[in-house]
């Protein structure tokens, strides 16, 4: 009787797969942190080559964002629009959209909100509630012209909501010189010419004090609506298909996912998103969203930056809270750069250094991949 040599099992696809995913973990994360470095020493030759010195700087962001009393709690109300509009913007981007309005929707989304919550008033409480439901759907509404224009004149949604941008701050302007839309009573106006009235106490977001720092009830919104939005999206029919529609409109078609019912639902929601983000401006005052008015100029880029934040983030609703949170320490850090003798607007050149750093990694792994595909198929030629 011969023995027989004992044969060696065959690996699983999942064991054979375990380490291969190991390692494009790594090379993520090395190509993260190789990207993420590069950022930061071109940051602080840029610095050195305008006359600073980068270590002061570096104090700086650091004590106007985080360190000085007070700053963290200003870092996250900023931190909560740009994260509420970058989910919404993530929503858009799963259909296979490019929504680039953000900052006409929150505009015309605080305007509503500001209309709204003056003529239905009512106790403080519900007041606010009702500022925050109308400035989502004066978002959802303009971004609903956009939609409209997609899907009924094929217009491309891309160069619609960024015209958009335009037309709707044209529109809230004539709303701030007219007394009976936005403007404010002369009495309520001082040496301002075209401003809202201001909202009184009882119809502000809340912001509790936790270790000296304000923290703004619009904070927890935005990271909520981030865990709820991620979870519809990965765990429910209705984001699965929207999903299928962003990767494959034509499969998604003929598996019953209509592109115009699910594609202006999420154009819309998306817009909806910017709106929520100008009422929570609104609502959560700040000296640098208008001081719970109205003013011209009152989105202040928070919703181009959003649309950063869901770039870097990559589509991903959780990942979006820590950048969000990177995005506005940069903002509200620039405040101290001035002291150092360095621009303050320094800190938009560091942040677009990061964005490019962010989305270095995605094409570098894009191209490798590509290449092992091709040459995997020469091979089997």
């Amino acid at each position: 009787m011969t023995a027989t040599a004992p044969t060696t099992p065959t690996p699983t696809p999942a064991a054979a797969r375990a380490p291969r995913q190991g390692g494009r973990a790594g090379e993520w994360f090395l190509l993260y942190g190789l990207s993420t470095l590069g950022a930061l020493v071109l940051s602080a030759l840029l610095v050195e080559a305008t006359g600073g010195d980068w270590r002061p700087v570096v104090n700086a962001l650091l004590d106007g964002s985080l360190r000085k009393p007070g700053r963290w709690g200003e870092t996250l109300g900023t931190a909560a629009p740009l994260l509420i509009v970058a989910v919404g913007t993530i929503i858009s981007g799963k259909a296979g959209l490019i929504n680039i309005g953000q900052e006409g929707q929150l505009f015309v989304g605080a305007a509503f909100a500001t209309y709204f919550g003056f003529l239905i008033g009512g106790p403080g409480p519900l007041n606010v509630v009702l500022i925050l439901i109308f400035g989502a759907i004066g978002g959802g509404l303009w971004a609903g012209v956009a939609a409209l224009l997609k899907f009924w004149r094929n217009v491309p949604e891309v160069l619609s909501t960024l015209l958009l941008v335009t037309v709707g701050g044209q529109l809230v302007a004539y709303g701030l010189s007219q007394p009976w839309l936005l403007l404010a009573p002369l009495a309520d106006r001082g040496n301002r010419n075209q401003v809202s009235t201001q909202l009184a106490e009882d119809n502000r977001l809340p912001r509790p004090e936790i270790f000296g720092n304000e923290v703004p009830l619009a904070a927890v919104i935005a990271v909520a609506l981030a865990i709820i939005v991620s979870l519809v999206l990965a765990r429910t029919v209705w984001g699965f298909r929207l999903r299928m529609l962003g990767r494959n409109p034509r499969a998604a078609q003929r598996s019953g996912v209509g592109q115009t019912r699910y594609g202006a639902a999420a154009l819309m929601l998306s817009g909806a998103f910017a709106g929520l983000a100008g009422a929570a401006m609104l609502a959560g005052g700040g000296f640098s969203f208008g001081n719970y008015q109205l003013v011209p100029g009152f989105a202040t880029n928070i919703g181009w930056t959003g649309l950063l934040v869901a770039l870097v983030a990559r589509e991903k609703a959780l990942v979006a809270i820590p950048v969000a949170f990177i995005f506005a320490g940069l903002r509200t850090g620039s405040s101290f750069v001035g002291a150092t003798g360095v621009e303050g607007r320094i800190t938009d050149v560091i942040q677009g250094f990061l964005v490019l750093a962010l989305l270095i990694p995605p094409a570098v792994m894009f191209l490798r991949d590509r290449r092992r595909a091709r040459a995997a198929a020469t091979e089997r030629v």
